[in-house]
């Protein structure tokens, strides 16, 4: 009787410790972005995950390096499925059991990956997609949930969408007002039961950061946890930040909806560093420490106690990822883009972030402007940033940003620098009409944010999958090739 006391107690612990686990309640969840140029290596980024106590993890596609890397880390994975996918899935079930097939089913038998949810379609009713996939994720929900039924993975595996915020609105301004917006009412409906009716939860993605960058009248500390601005009084409710506010307007329209239980998923949170005024370091430690403060102490909201699961965003910089939405979208990770940090956090219990480790980088050179160079013909430099910033990341020669205070020489040695190390210090890439010269003094103004960067040796980093990596590296120089981010760049600095 006492042993089989003791096995009851036993298992029973066990479930509740699982339980815990299951919903991430002893570790961190973030977003792995793989839009770089020079990447860091899959297994050191999982190392880094498993260091600094993220045991939760969000993919924004099936990206092979990245899941074969999280194969038996015991980290939970999320795995997404592009717009552009959108269409073929809502209107082929037979596409999405070969995609269910090729990206989930074979890396949970045959890599160990802990596959726990897809992610279908990123944020598709955003207004400035004009509708393009409003009709067309519905049925994909519909047909990848199938293909995992099918996969005999209906119960591991859970399928959700990640929402933007714009979803839903208050006309009041207030959450008690919150509503789904009315041209999305129908399909926002149907999406929500379809997940409730087969255990996934809905995800939305919520930018303090976005309220303050696009508002100018925004009031500043509301976007901060320990803000001392004015609170918003809501009936018996005070918000003291526009998280809160924001994520119980959410909370409201679900409730108004009939689905005041259903469980919800913060997909991205965050705060970048670089590339606009407010996307700084001090911004973003307060902001992102805040955050972690609440998801140690396991706090929720007024309307919801409990706290979701919160996915930051971002784990590290990104230096080929578009930036049609603003300059600051390749500085949202809380490392840079080589693993080390950029600024202190405090993870709880006394515990720090902790760099990457294993690293190699590329020799100590850079290119720069020479002393020697005339900048007095505006149409030569000119050319030369154009060809530099075309295909490297200039961002943060943005107004605001970290390095917008250096002068003509400073602009075009950044750009120059930036295009030579992304070219992998190749030695015709530090040839712009003779203006320019290799040194190896680093160029980076002393105490100041600005850095003048060294790239990933990608060559010293052996890699199992290579011929993948290199069409993969050549689509996301082609991001930059389009982005129209050039011409602002051009203008401001030769005016």
């Amino acid at each position: 009787m006492g042993f089989q006391h003791f096995t009851t107690c036993f298992l029973l612990a066990l479930c509740i410790l699982s339980q815990g686990l299951a919903k991430g309640a002893l570790g961190f969840a973030c977003n792995w972005g793989t839009r770089l140029t020079h990447p860091l290596p899959p297994q050191i980024t999982v190392k880094l995950l498993k260091d600094n106590g993220f045991k939760q993890v969000k993919l924004f596609e099936a990206d092979p390096g990245a899941l074969k890397a999280l194969g038996n880390s015991g980290i939970e994975v999320m795995v997404g499925i592009p717009n552009d996918l959108l269409a073929t899935l809502a209107t082929n079930v037979n596409a999405a059991i070969a995609w269910v097939n090729q990206n989930v089913s074979t890396y949970i038998s045959k890599n160990g990956v802990n596959i726990r949810y897809v992610a279908v379609g990123n944020e598709a009713f955003l207004k400035t997609y004009n509708g393009r996939f409003v009709n067309s994720t519905f049925p994909a929900i519909q047909n990848i949930q199938a293909a995992l039924i099918k996969a005999g993975l209906g119960r591991q595996v859970k399928v959700t969408t990640p929402l933007n915020a714009d979803v839903y609105q208050s006309d009041s301004g207030l959450p008690s007002g919150g509503s789904f917006r009315p041209d999305i009412q129908n399909q926002m409906i149907s999406i929500i039961k379809f997940l409730s009716q087969n255990g996934g939860p809905l995800t939305f993605n919520i930018y303090p950061f976005l309220s303050l960058d696009a508002d100018p009248h925004f009031p500043k500390e509301f976007a901060f946890f320990d803000g001392s601005a004015a609170p918003v009084v809501d009936g018996s409710i005070t918000y003291t930040n526009v998280f809160d506010a924001n994520y119980d307007t959410l909370i409201t329209a679900l409730e108004k909806n009939g689905f005041g239980q259903m469980p919800v998923i913060i997909g991205e949170v965050g705060w970048p560093t670089d590339g606009t005024a407010s996307a700084n370091i001090k911004n973003a430690q307060r902001f992102n420490q805040g955050l972690i403060n609440r998801i140690v102490k396991r706090q929720g909201s007024p309307k919801r106690p409990t706290p979701p699961d919160i996915y930051l965003f971002g784990f590290i910089d990104e230096d080929a990822k578009s930036i049609e939405p603003g300059p600051f979208e390749r500085h949202w990770g809380i490392f840079n883009f080589d693993g080390s940090i950029k600024y202190p956090l405090n993870l709880g219990g006394g515990k720090q972030l902790v760099a990457a480790k294993g690293v190699s980088y590329l020799p100590k050179q850079w290119c720069v402007m020479s002393s020697q160079a005339n900048v007095q013909d505006p149409a030569v430099l000119a050319d030369s940033m154009s060809k530099a910033c075309t295909y490297a990341d200039c961002t943060c020669l943005s107004p605001g940003a970290s390095c917008s205070g250096l002068d003509t020489r400073g602009n075009a040695s950044y750009a120059f620098n930036m295009y030579y190390q992304t070219m992998d210090q190749r030695k015709d890439a530090c040839q712009f009409n003779g203006l320019s010269v290799i040194t190896n003094i680093n160029p980076s103004p002393p105490q100041s944010a600005c850095q003048f960067k060294i790239m990933i040796d990608l060559g010293k980093h052996e890699k199992k999958s290579t011929s993948s990596a290199a069409p993969k590296r050549k689509l996301h120089l082609m991001v930059m090739l389009v982005s129209s981010f050039i011409f602002t760049v051009i203008l401001s600095l030769c005016a």
